[in-house]
């Protein structure tokens, strides 16, 4: 085999080995796991039993307030996991010296992103997949009549947030100021996502401020596609603007010590 080619396959099995470890450490950390789907879901089931919340929203192009929370918990795990478990995470590997140690390494501290990258997508993808499912066979909540605008609106609303997570992670010195930041972060992005007011109902200046939040941009894509419509440009373009911005300059500021 040439030596380039094994270099290529080396690096190749250690980003693999690394993946792995740290998809390993995200569950043992336990932030994304119980924070990002066991207590949305449980959240899910315990709104599901309220019978009041199976009436139409006015102006929701039909669904119920429990079909507008499910994809609300959808986003509500991917604001977990950019503001509190990746974040977090990488915060306190540039704090205890991680970072800096793997910059002397073959790996290099950038696979280390990569593979924490990489582990909270896939947490997403299972606890997305994991509340459509409870909504749809416990609750009969339909899936997104438009699938492939679901999709690509997710994939969006992923990038958007783990951009932000990284952002944060760029400005943080150590763990507690990335807590911090995150948390202050948090609350005002599901406001706009409307998990306590659906956006319809909001008044009319906080509604037109939701759409161009990453969560509210988010939200108005996924209704689009529950209501059987391919997703509108804005909130996509939204989405993608705050994916491409936030990774932009977290890349540009990003402090490896």
């Amino acid at each position: 085999m040439p030596m380039s080619a094994s270099k290529t396959a080396e690096r190749g099995s250690a980003t693999w080995r690394l993946i792995k470890a740290e998809s390993t450490l995200c569950v043992r950390d336990k932030v994304g796991p119980l924070w990002g789907i066991g207590f949305p879901l449980i959240l899910l089931v315990i709104l599901g039993s309220v019978s009041d919340l199976r009436t139409p929203v006015e102006g929701g192009g039909g669904l119920t307030y429990f079909d507008l929370y499910v994809p609300v918990l959808v986003l509500f795990n991917l604001a977990i996991l950019a503001t509190a478990s990746l974040p977090t995470t990488l915060a306190g590997y540039r704090e205890n010296g991680v970072l800096r140690r793997m910059r002397t390494t073959p790996v290099g501290p950038a696979r280390v992103l990569a593979a924490q990258l990489v582990a909270n997508f896939a947490i997403a993808v299972v606890a997305m997949v994991l509340f459509l499912g409870v909504a749809g066979f416990g609750f009969g909540v339909g899936l997104p009549e438009h699938l492939p605008g679901f999709a690509l609106a997710w994939l969006l609303a992923a990038a958007a947030l783990l951009a932000i997570g990284l952002l944060i992670t760029a400005l943080a010195p150590g763990r507690g100021p990335a807590t911090a930041i995150g948390t202050v972060l948090f609350f005002p992005m599901m406001f706009f996502a409307g998990l306590w007011v659906p956006i319809s109902q909001m008044p009319p200046l906080l509604r037109d401020i939701a759409h161009y939040t990453p969560l509210g941009a988010g939200m108005g894509a996924f209704q689009d596609a529950y209501q059987g419509h391919f997703p509108s440009v804005v909130p996509l373009l939204t989405l993608a603007a705050y994916a491409v911005v936030c990774a932009s300059v977290a890349i540009r500021w990003f402090r490896w010590e």
